[in-house]
C-alpha cells in the first residue's frame, strides 16, 4: 500500500484524488430522490404540532375528496397492519438482570402524539403539492398533556409519563465497572475533581434530506424499497422486523448517498408507512423530506448527560473514575440508539489511560423530544469529552501542566495487547509518540510567547489538548463479503454492501483490489447496494469499513489469483504450478505463453466471493486546539488546529484528511453553536431551521494540520483501524478545554457547550464584576 502520497487517477481525461469524483461534479449521482418509478404517486404526512397529547378524533374526509388525492392513512391502519414495534438492538440485561422496557410505535401515531414532528396521517397524491395541500384539511382533535423534554427532569418523580410500560420514563439501567474499587480509590485520593459534562442534542443535517420511494408487487408479495441506507443488509433486517415481512420479500435498493453520519442506519417509521402505503394503493409511492421535516424527524445525535468524578493521589497519578450518565433517547427508541451509549462508553471507559477503578452508571430515559440515534462517533465522543475535560480540569486546579498529567497516567507502548478494567483488549498503540508529535506540530513551546502578544492587542488566547482512543464497530452480520466479476475487457466490478455516503469507498477499494492484483485502481468499479447479489455484510458505520470489506477486498483479490490461476494453466497447456501471475496476466514459465484476466474472462465467467470477519479495533490520536477570544464580544477564532492520529495503515491520504476535515467539522460545530433547543414547557423545538440552529461555516475553519503517528493494527492483515471518526471524538474536548485554559485565568468556572459568542461574552462580564 502506498503509505506516503496520495493517489492522482486518470478518469475521462482528468487527474482526480478519488475515483468517484467526475461523475458526482458533473450531475452523474443518482440519489434517493432522483428515483422514478412508473405510475407513482407522491406522499406527505401530518405531522404533530404538539409535544404530548390525546389523539381524540382524526377526520380525513376532506383530505379524502382533495384533488388528486389517492389515499389517506393513519394510526388505525398500522395498527390493523400491525406495524406497530420496530426493531430493538438493546436485547442484552441491564442492572440486576433487568431487560429493557420498549415502547411500541406504530408508524402512524395511535392515541397519542409523543413529539412535536411525531407521524400522524399519510395523505398519497398524484403529485407531491397535491398531497401537501391535503394534509392541511385533516382535522385532529387533541387533549393536549404536559410535555417534558428534561432528561433529569423526565425522571423525577412525578414527571409526565410518555408510555405506559415505561414507568418512571426509564428504559434501561446498567452498571459497568468496580463500584467498592472506586470507592477505596476515591477515600484514599489526595484530589478529586468533578464536573457536570453535559453533550448537547444536535441535529446531523446531511446534504440530502431523507427520501424514500416503494413498489410493490402483489403477484410476489414482494416490496421494492429505493432510499439512503448506510448499508442494504441492515435497513432490510430492520424493515423486516417493523412490518413481519420476511426479508427475502423486501428488496433495498441504493446508489449515491449524500452524507450519513449515523442517521442512515434506521428504517425509519415514514418507510414502513410508505410500504403500507404502496401496498394499499397497488401502486409505487416517493416522499422527498422537506428539510423542516429533517429537524423534526431524522434522529437527532449526541443528547448525553454527564456527571464525572476523577480521583488523583498528590502526584497527579489517576486513582479512580466515577460517571454517572443519562441518555436522552427522545420519545422512542429507534433499533441502535439506546445501544451506543450504553457498549461504546464502556469498552474505552479507561480512556487511553491506565486508570484501574472504574465504575459507571447509564441510564436510558425517554422525553418529548424527537428520538436520538448513532452519530458521527457513537458516543465515543462524550466519553472522550468527559475523560479528557475531568483531565485537564484535575491539571490546572493541582497545578500540573495538562501535557505532563497525560504523560504520568497514559498506559506505556510496552504494555500492549492491554486489558482495560472493563475487558476491552487495545491491540496497539503508542500514546507517548502521538502527543509527542501534536505538541511539536502545534509548537506548544511557543504557546507562552503567542498568548503575551494576543494580550498586547487585548485579546484573550487558550491551549487545549485531547488524547483519546476510540474502537471500531465490530458489525452485526457474521461476516463480509466482496464479490469481483472480471469483465472480457479486463475491467472488474466489486460488489459490496457496506455503503458510502461520502467516504471515498469507489476509490479506497479499487485501490485495495488493484493493489492486491497489480493492477491500476481505474480498472476497477465498485458497486454498492445491489441486493440481488445477495452478498452477506455489515453496514458503513462505526470507522470499520476500510477494517471489515476493505480488508475483505485484499482477501478477494487474492482468491481470484487463486480461483484464475488453474483455468489460466488449463487455457496455456501447462500446470498450475508453471504459472505465475503479475500486473493482470498468466504467464507460462515454460514457454512465453501468457493470458490476461480480461481473456480468460471472455471464455468462461471470472466470479468470486471473498470473506472475512474482524473485530473491533482501537484508532487513537492526539488533537492540540489554540484560540483567541475577543472579550469584548465573546467571539472565538480558532487559530491553529493539530490533529496526530494512529488510523493504522493509511490507504489514501486525501480520503483521510477529507475524513479529518468534516469530522473536526462537526466538533466545531458543536462546541461553538449547534444545539436542539426545545421550550420547556409547551416541548415546542426552538431551533428548527438554518436560522436558529448554528451550523459550522467555512469561514470558522481556516486550518487544520493533520498528521499520522501510525501503529500495524493487528485486528486486520492490512494493518488499518479506521479513522472516519477520530475527528468527532477528539474535538470536543479539544476545543472546550483550550477554551478554558483561555478563561481559567480570568476567574471564568466550567461553561457548558455550546460555547456561543453570547454565552462566552457573559461569562467574561459576570467574572470581571465578580472580581
Amino acid at each position: 500500500m502506498d503509505t506516503h502520497h496520495s493517489h492522482l487517477f486518470e478518469v475521462g481525461g482528468a487527474k482526480l484524488a478519488r475515483l468517484e469524483d467526475l461523475r458526482l461534479i458533473k450531475g452523474e449521482g443518482r440519489y434517493a430522490a432522483d428515483w422514478a418509478l412508473p405510475n407513482q404517486a407522491h406522499a406527505a404526512f401530518l405531522r404533530s404540532d404538539r409535544a404530548h397529547a390525546k389523539i381524540l378524533s382524526v377526520n380525513t374526509d376532506a383530505a379524502r375528496k382533495a384533488k388528486g388525492v389517492l389515499a389517506v392513512l393513519t394510526g388505525e391502519d398500522a395498527v390493523k397492519a400491525g406495524y406497530v414495534k420496530p426493531l430493538s438492538m438493546l436485547t442484552f440485561a441491564g442492572k440486576d438482570g433487568r431487560k429493557a422496557s420498549i415502547p411500541e410505535r406504530p408508524v402512524l401515531a395511535h392515541g397519542r402524539v409523543r413529539f412535536v414532528g411525531d407521524l400522524v396521517a399519510l395523505v398519497i397524491a398524484e403529485t407531491a403539492l397535491q398531497a401537501q395541500d391535503a394534509t392541511e384539511l385533516i382535522e385532529v382533535d387533541y387533549e393536549d398533556l404536559p410535555a417534558v423534554v428534561s432528561p433529569r427532569a423526565t425522571l423525577e418523580p412525578g414527571a409526565p409519563q410518555l408510555h405506559d410500560n415505561v414507568p418512571g420514563n426509564l428504559c434501561f439501567e446498567q452498571e459497568a465497572g468496580d463500584a467498592a474499587a472506586v470507592e477505596a480509590a476515591f477515600a484514599k485520593a489526595a484530589h478529586v475533581t468533578k464536573l457536570r459534562l453535559d453533550v448537547t442534542r444536535v441535529a446531523p443535517n446531511p446534504m440530502e434530506p431523507r427520501a424514500c420511494a416503494v413498489a410493490f408487487d402483489a403477484a410476489s408479495g414482494k416490496f421494492t424499497v429505493h432510499s439512503p441506507v448506510q448499508g442494504i443488509n441492515m435497513m432490510r433486517m430492520q424493515l423486516a422486523a417493523y412490518t413481519g415481512v420476511a426479508d427475502d420479500k423486501i428488496e433495498v435498493i441504493a446508489r449515491d448517498v449524500g452524507g450519513g453520519f449515523g442517521q442512515r442506519s434506521i428504517g425509519y417509521p415514514e418507510y414502513v408507512a410508505l410500504m403500507l402505503g404502496a401496498k394499499t394503493l397497488g401502486r409505487p409511492v416517493k416522499w422527498v423530506s422537506s428539510r423542516s421535516e429533517g429537524f423534526l424527524s431524522d434522529s437527532h445525535g449526541r443528547a448525553n448527560y454527564i456527571d464525572g468524578e476523577l480521583a488523583l493521589d498528590k502526584d497527579g497519578s489517576f486513582l479512580g473514575m466515577r460517571i454517572d450518565w443519562i441518555a436522552d433517547l427522545g420519545a422512542y427508541l429507534h433499533p441502535a440508539g439506546p445501544v451506543s451509549p450504553m457498549r461504546n462508553p464502556v469498552t474505552c471507559l479507561n480512556g487511553v489511560y491506565k486508570t484501574q477503578a472504574l465504575y459507571g452508571r447509564w441510564r436510558v430515559a425517554l422525553t418529548n423530544t424527537v428520538p436520538v440515534s448513532a452519530y458521527r462517533g457513537a458516543a465515543r465522543p462524550e466519553i472522550a469529552f468527559a475523560i479528557e475535560r475531568l483531565v485537564d480540569e484535575a491539571a490546572a486546579q493541582m497545578k500540573i501542566d495538562p501535557a505532563e498529567i497525560r504523560r504520568r497516567n497514559f498506559i506505556p507502548a510496552d504494555a500492549f495487547p492491554y486489558k482495560t478494567p472493563t475487558g476491552s483488549v487495545y491491540d496497539i498503540a503508542d500514546f507517548h509518540g502521538v502527543l509527542d508529535k501534536a505538541m511539536k506540530l502545534a509548537d506548544v513551546a511557543g504557546f507562552p510567547k503567542r498568548r503575551a502578544e494576543s494580550e498586547k492587542r487585548g485579546m484573550i488566547r487558550g491551549l487545549g489538548f485531547s488524547t483519546v482512543i476510540e474502537n471500531s464497530g465490530a458489525g452485526m452480520f457474521p461476516k463480509d463479503e466482496i464479490r469481483l466479476e472480471v469483465h472480457a475487457d479486463g475491467s472488474i466490478t466489486a460488489y459490496s454492501v457496506s455503503h458510502s455516503q461520502g467516504q471515498g469507498h469507489e476509490t479506497t477499494f479499487a485501490q485495495i483490489i488493484g493493489d492486491g492484483l497489480g493492477i491500476p485502481a481505474e480498472r476497477i468499479r465498485l458497486r454498492q447496494g445491489i441486493g440481488e447479489q445477495g452478498l452477506i455484510g455489515n453496514h458503513t458505520g462505526g470507522s470499520r469499513t476500510i477494517v471489515g470489506a476493505g480488508t475483505v477486498c485484499s482477501i478477494a483479490a487474492k482468491k481470484l489469483i487463486e480461483t484464475a490461476t488453474p483455468l489460466a494453466a488449463e487455457q496455456l497447456g501447462v500446470e498450475p504450478s508453471q504459472v505465475a501471475y503479475g500486473h493482470g496476466e498468466f504467464k507460462s514459465t515454460a514457454s512465453n505463453r501468457k493470458i490476461t484476466l480480461g481473456e480468460l474472462a471472455a471464455k468462461k465467467p471470472l466470479v468470486v466471493t471473498g470473506e472475512g470477519k474482524f473485530g473491533s479495533t482501537f484508532p487513537n490520536g492526539c488533537h492540540v486546539a489554540e484560540i483567541e477570544i475577543d472579550p469584548q464580544t465573546g467571539v472565538t477564532e480558532v487559530v491553529a488546529y493539530v490533529t496526530v492520529d494512529d488510523c493504522g495503515t493509511v490507504i489514501n491520504h486525501t480520503i483521510v484528511e477529507g475524513q479529518m476535515h468534516g469530522a473536526v467539522a462537526q466538533g466545531w460545530g458543536q462546541i461553538f453553536g449547534e444545539n436542539i433547543v426545545y421550550d420547556p414547557e409547551t416541548g415546542q423545538m426552538l431551533s428548527g431551521s438554518f436560522m436558529d440552529y448554528t451550523m459550522p461555516k467555512a469561514g470558522w475553519i481556516k486550518d487544520i494540520t493533520i498528521a499520522e503517528h501510525t501503529t500495524f493494527g493487528t485486528i486486520s492483515p492490512l494493518g488499518v483501524k479506521g479513522m472516519g471518526e477520530s475527528g468527532c471524538t477528539a474535538s470536543l474536548a479539544a476545543l472546550t478545554n483550550a477554551m478554558m485554559n483561555a478563561l481559567r485565568p480570568l476567574g471564568v468556572p466550567p461553561l457548558d457547550m455550546p460555547l456561543t459568542a453570547h454565552k462566552v461574552w457573559q461569562a467574561i462580564t459576570a467574572a470581571k464584576k465578580g472580581k
